[in-house]
């Protein structure tokens, strides 16, 4: 639990620091106010996929203890490794855009990389859910037939 905390910590950061960061380089730069540049997108991924989700993952893993199975550390780190990837192509095509430079197909085949890990992290998450979701139903189901 202590990991999904400071995780969702250290993306709460990284998300206000990454919004101030938006906002400074455009100015410093004089980019037109209204343009679209990908850095307002870093700010809002890292703050809901990083902060938001992970806080409720944390929540689900109080009540389901999703960590008891072995997918959930490969959640955590595949899910951490999208987030980041994704962001951080954000953070690298806003900034190119800023500086009124070209952006590279590289570049969106990165995020897009990004993204699919990302994908793939949700995946196992909800494995991890739904067998922790079974397993407490099964549980349920024999405390009540004990008692009856």
């Amino acid at each position: 639990m202590k990991k999904l905390f400071y995780a969702s910590f250290a993306y709460m950061i990284v998300g206000v620091l990454s919004g101030l960061y938006y906002r400074e380089f455009t100015k410093m730069n004089d980019f037109p106010e209204g343009q679209f540049t990908q850095l307002g997108l870093a700010h809002t991924h890292l703050l809901t996929l990083g902060f938001i989700v992970l806080l409720i993952v944390l929540a689900l893993e109080k009540v389901f203890t999703l960590s008891r199975s072995p997918l959930f550390t490969w959640f955590f780190w595949v899910y951490n490794v999208g987030v980041v990837i994704t962001s951080a192509m954000l953070i690298w095509h806003g900034s190119l855009t800023v500086l009124g430079q070209e952006s590279s197909a590289m570049i969106s085949g990165i995020a897009g990389m990004g993204h699919i890990i990302l994908t793939i992290g949700m995946v196992l998450l909800f494995l991890c859910l739904r067998k922790a979701i079974v397993e407490d139903a099964a549980a349920k189901k024999v405390v009540t037939e004990a008692r009856a």
